[in-house]
């Protein structure tokens, strides 16, 4: 089995080590491509102006080794496609990976909204190809994208050689995805003059292009018929592969930790709502959490908090549970003894109450986290991990606010091994345990917008001048805002909250989501509609950033489900620059204009 991904960039070691396995592919499958080809592809990835095309990589990956890549332009500026390369490491054909990844090709090229995907393929017509081997690998090509609705643009002068020596001159290749028959003749040209200047200017001889476009006369532009695909093939969908953008991992037993006591609001119907809302709309890929070791939660919390949850936990009755009451000086010589008293000394509220489960479900949580910060890691672009209970209020040695392990901050801590690390709090409440955490640090940005400590919990943190101290100083920003807060003014906060995350330049964003800033919330007194979290997922999204998203707080069942899904929603096209709203290919030689056709 393989897993289909997107590479962005080459900013993480696995994402480095998927891009040079690439480069080996493309170098070896495709021997007479210019160096360029291969050696710009880091370049390209990260600035697309300069290349006149955005450049999407895809990989096929089998325990973390590439098996084969295709690679995608988009000319956002003319909505087209082009496919550049596709291919498979040799001896890799026939086992679904070039229908997979070409599969996944489509379905980014709808997602962007584009009029369809062009490439060029060796020829397979006797007058212009007549080396019979090789006519054949030719027709198994075509034969391959014709099951997916792709054919040859004809009447035209695109086969027309370069230089008299060009004895293999490719075909211009058009898939609509289903939607598009034929494209109008008037976009078409624009877009054949986009390949051929963008692509080939260095070695198309003067008149060439103005000739070939001019040669473009039917409108719409007319396709070959099918010449190999079978009846009923045509226009196939995505093929097995082509994975959702959003790793997901579920605490599933979250449950275990119920307190049934009246008002007590950080219930198990909180995940169910969301996973029925999010389940549907196809973008998760749902991954099972692994256990992390324990020395993961010990990295960011004090060791006596950790031995004084677990013991008191383990010492209780099912359905029992312990409120602290009594709060002593934190004088840590001298701890009280007995374990209810011993509660406030490391609690900061009366409402967090220590049960049976509440441990094992708090470890559960965590390593959700780390599983998801782990996929990123391996290049993974979007994380999810749905977590409860919370942990934005858990500080180093205290916990509270429903929060007993900061799973965002374990989460950040690990990823901060591997660079610099953003955590952007999105809560209603301010996330004073990671601000705890880190306050010292200068390697993890800490960011949180929430209700003024003036009015909303804890009360005591959260305050604007609070901006980190020693090596941290300046790495810790708080925009606390008024009671009444709509969008509107979430957003102007989210600005520069984004600002910031963009001056530290990370290489990872960790989002402590909230969704109690919404509407009729229990716990909130703002307004933000499901509107507002859809615009939010898509500021953050376009970041550029590989995310983790961590669930906090968000309490009101029956709109918490669909203000989650806007904003997945959102966060998907932000990170895919989206606007609002079959069997292998053979191994392939390169085309004429010394461009490799697309094969696998």
């Amino acid at each position: 089995m393989f897993r289909i991904r997107r590479i962005f960039d080459d900013t993480l070691p696995r994402d480095r080590q998927a891009v040079a396995r690439v480069q080996e592919i493309l170098r070896a499958q495709f021997r007479d491509a210019p160096p360029g080809e291969y050696q710009d592809i880091p370049a390209k990835l990260r600035d697309p102006l300069g290349y006149r095309f955005k450049t999407i990589l895809f990989v096929a990956e089998q325990k973390y080794d590439v098996r084969g890549f295709a690679l995608l332009l988009h000319a956002p500026d003319l909505s087209f496609c082009y496919l550049d390369y596709i291919g498979a490491v040799p001896g890799r054909t026939s086992r679904g990976i070039g229908g997979s990844l070409y599969g996944r090709v489509r379905e980014e090229a709808a997602l962007l909204g584009d009029r369809g995907i062009f490439f060029e393929c060796p020829s397979d017509d006797p007058a212009i190809c007549r080396d019979a081997p090789l006519l054949r690998q030719n027709a198994a090509r075509l034969r391959f994208y014709e099951g997916f609705g792709a054919r040859p643009i004809v009447n035209t002068a695109y086969e027309t050689p370069l230089t008299p020596t060009d004895d293999s001159p490719p075909v211009l290749v058009f898939d609509g995805l289903g939607r598009l028959a034929a494209p109008p003749l008037g976009p078409t040209r624009e877009i054949v003059r986009a390949i051929l200047e963008r692509k080939y200017a260095d070695r198309c001889p003067p008149g060439y292009v103005d000739a070939v476009v001019a040669s473009f006369g039917d409108d719409p532009v007319r396709l070959r018929p099918p010449r190999h695909a079978r009846a009923g093939a045509e226009a196939a969908g995505p093929a097995p592969g082509a994975s959702p953008c959003i790793l997901l991992t579920v605490n599933r037993d979250h449950d275990i930790h119920h307190v049934h006591e009246r008002g007590y609001v950080e219930s198990p119907a909180r995940v169910r709502s969301l996973l029925d809302a999010l389940e549907p709309t196809g973008l998760f890929l749902p991954t099972a959490a692994r256990r992390h070791p324990e020395r993961a939660i010990l990295a960011v919390h004090d060791a006596g908090m950790v031995r004084y949850f677990k013991a008191a936990t383990a010492k209780l009755p099912p359905g029992k549970s312990i409120y602290p009451y009594v709060f002593p000086i934190r004088n840590q010589a001298r701890p009280p003894r007995e374990l209810p008293v011993r509660a406030g000394y490391y609690c900061i509220d009366t409402f967090t109450p220590l049960n049976a489960n509440a441990y094992r479900a708090a470890r559960g949580a965590v390593d959700c986290a780390l599983t998801a910060a782990d996929a990123l890691l391996d290049g993974q672009r979007l994380a999810y991990a749905l977590v409860r209970p919370p942990g934005h209020h858990a500080e180093r040695r205290a916990f509270g606010g429903f929060c007993y392990f900061n799973s965002a901050a374990v989460a950040a801590h690990h990823l901060a091994a591997h660079g610099r690390v953003a955590v952007l709090d999105i809560d209603f409440h301010h996330g004073n345990g990671t601000q705890d955490i880190f306050y010292a640090r200068d390697d993890v940005l800490t960011v949180s917008i929430h209700g003024h400590p003036s009015f909303a919990y804890p009360y005591f943190s959260g305050f604007a001048g609070e901006r980190g101290e020693g090596r941290g100083r300046g790495c810790n920003l708080n925009l606390p805002l008024p009671e009444e807060a709509d969008g509107a003014l979430f957003a102007r906060a989210l600005d520069r909250a984004l600002e910031r995350i963009q001056r530290f330049a990370p290489g990872v964003l960790v989002v402590s989501l909230g969704l109690d800033t919404a509407k009729g919330d229990p716990t909130g007194t703002w307004a933000l509609t499901p509107g507002d979290f859809e615009a939010n997922g898509r500021a953050i999204g376009a970041l550029g950033l590989p995310v983790l998203v961590v669930q906090e707080g968000g309490y009101r069942i029956r709109t918490l489900g669909q203000n989650a899904r806007r904003f997945f929603l959102g966060l998907r096209a932000g990170a895919h620059g989206l606007a609002p709203g079959g069997g292998d290919a053979p191994g392939t030689r390169n085309g004429r204009r010394g461009s490799p056709a697309p094969g696998a």
